[in-house]
């Protein structure tokens, strides 16, 4: 027997429809790429995401067509959004941050059709114009006195815009409908696609609404420094209007103090970013002796969160920090650290270790830890263990079948990850599987070491790779980006790490470099390290190991 509801299908042009109808006057504020400041509201975002429709349809766009977007957080790119999934095509965002031919790659997998882009991108499609065949039109967020001729054939959107009606019409098909394409950031063979659907993404708005997870309400200002392009700005494009949250859209600008002047002076009063972006916020504040008057709320992710930066936000600004985990795979959010019944009893010290954690899984996402044998490990909170997930928005196969069968026989996804799970629930990632350090058949979590040795007060950013010891296997390897004008020895970092990590962690040989890099997504790039210290040996290998 069937229930007797209504048969409303979870299609996201429903969000966009519904801030309009109740919260049409509410802002969207956006740094945009000519440099002022544009205001503009839900309403007004809704009627052009309309014309952008049009727009698509007029070209020959159809559902289940791939048109992408290559641009910054404006509320212009909120308006391609909508204007794609509405009609029912796929809303492929494109990393600016991968390499050309990543790029190439990607679009052409893809097949994308259009592409969306902003005026700062235009020498990277110049350059690959030749090279993305399907791309029948590109279609730059400008008018006409800022396209320029950088880009033969391109089309100013405004132009556009004031040519196409709003009378398109949304939804009409099926939940399961595909909605967005976002590729992995192929830190290991070509990008893999995962397409999202309606449905997935809906369900995942609902989840992270709740106030254990990003707990948005109508009264917050909420500031998504994450990107759009980094699996859909963990949601925010979506959870914000469903609850007519105000947005303050950061544009290009990403650096401390263009987001601080975004926070004070908009009101911001929620923020989502990777930990490098806070620790540019958190200089900034230091060095201008600067307030954050409104900021009651941040959501870190991407990468483990130092300590220093928890501390530093609750101590000397009154910002509470909490730590999320996900993944492209995963819509993202897969956890987030907000304190269970329990946690929440323990004085401010102890809640300071769950933070750090990457949290408890909410409703939708299940967890599983298993060994190489694919045997059950215990919720310790010490075991290490392959990290599992499942749910209505975690990835089922990749697009077009790339890599075949990715779910094991009980429809779990391999995350990549190593992680514990305590006895609260909460999980913590220790490591990628390919990073983490097996040293005398034991394994040292490079992230824990990297996350504490950031936190010394010379330091910039670390990290710790595995290095090839003859007796041991192999042992850990800390590199340090000092701050500008300081230096330090090995032995300072060394000693700062005792008592912190066990003696048999510590790293046997610490080395100062002038650059740490990044990749796509502002992780650190341990493979690139790893390729550049190939043909490093470690001291007095002899004297070495645990």
């Amino acid at each position: 027997m069937h229930g007797l509801m209504q048969d409303w299908p979870l299609t996201v042009d429903k969000i966009l429809d519904h801030a309009k109808a109740w919260y049409a006057d509410r802002e969207i504020v956006s740094r945009s790429v000519e440099g002022p400041i544009v205001r503009t509201t839900y309403g007004q975002v809704h009627e052009r995401a309309k014309r952008v429709s049009n727009i698509l349809l007029a070209m020959g766009i159809r559902p289940g067509d791939r048109v992408a977007t290559l641009a910054w957080n404006t509320a212009r790119h909120i308006e391609a959004w909508y204007g794609i999934m509405g009609i029912g095509a796929v809303c492929h965002t494109l990393n600016p941050r991968l390499f050309a031919e990543q790029l190439v790659y990607i679009i052409n997998h893809a097949e994308d059709q259009v592409i969306f882009t902003d005026l700062t991108f235009l020498p990277i499609l110049a350059g690959i114009r030749a090279q993305i065949p399907t791309v029948k039109q590109i279609i730059v967020f400008a008018d006409e006195t800022h396209l320029g001729d950088e880009l033969p054939g391109a089309l100013a959107y405004e132009t556009l815009l004031a040519q196409a009606t709003p009378d398109a019409k949304w939804g009409g098909f099926d939940e399961n409908t595909a909605a967005g394409l976002c590729y992995t950031s192929g830190t290991t063979g070509h990008p893999k696609g995962v397409l999202y659907s309606h449905r997935s993404n809906f369900l995942h708005t609902l989840v992270t609404m709740g106030s254990d997870v990003l707990g948005i309400r109508a009264l917050d200002v909420v500031l998504p420094v994450v990107p759009m392009f980094h699996a859909n700005a963990w949601g925010l494009a979506f959870s914000a209007p469903a609850v007519g949250a105000k947005l303050v859209m950061p544009g290009p600008k990403l650096d401390g103090a263009s987001v601080h002047e975004l926070i004070e002076s908009e009101g911001v009063t929620f923020s989502a970013a990777v930990p490098t972006v806070w620790q540019m916020l958190l200089q900034h504040l230091r060095a201008t002796n600067g307030k954050l008057t409104t900021l009651k709320r941040v959501v870190i992710g991407g990468s483990a969160v130092p300590e220093s930066i928890v501390r530093g936000f609750r101590d000397e600004y009154g910002v509470d920090v909490t730590h999320a985990w996900g993944m492209t795979e995963t819509s993202p959010l897969g956890t987030q650290s907000t304190p269970n019944a329990a946690v929440s009893k323990m004085d401010p010290e102890e809640q300071l270790q769950f933070k750090l954690k990457q949290g408890r899984a909410p409703l939708g996402m299940q967890l599983r830890l298993v060994d190489d044998e694919e045997k059950p490990l215990p919720h310790d909170g010490h075991t290490f263990g392959r990290l599992k997930v499942s749910g209505p928005f975690v990835v089922g196969e990749y697009f077009k079948g790339e890599g075949g069968q990715i779910l094991d026989d009980q429809g779990y996804f391999d995350t990549g990850d190593v992680a514990t799970i305590d006895e609260q629930g909460y999980m913590q990632i220790t490591d990628r599987a390919k990073d983490v350090i097996k040293s005398g058949g034991e394994w040292i979590s490079s992230i824990e070491i990297e996350n504490i040795a950031a936190g010394h007060p010379k330091a910039e950013i670390a990290a710790v790779i595995g290095v090839a010891h003859p007796k041991w296997d192999e042992r850990p390897l800390l590199l340090v980006k000092l701050r500008a004008g300081e230096q330090a020895t090995p032995e300072e970092f060394l000693k700062f790490l005792e008592g912190k990590i066990a003696k048999w962690w510590m790293p046997d040989d610490v080395a100062f470099v002038e650059e740490i890099p990044l990749g796509a997504t502002g992780k650190i790039d341990k493979k690139l390290i790893r390729e550049r210290m190939k043909d490093y040996v470690l001291p007095t290998p002899a004297a070495t190991g645990a």
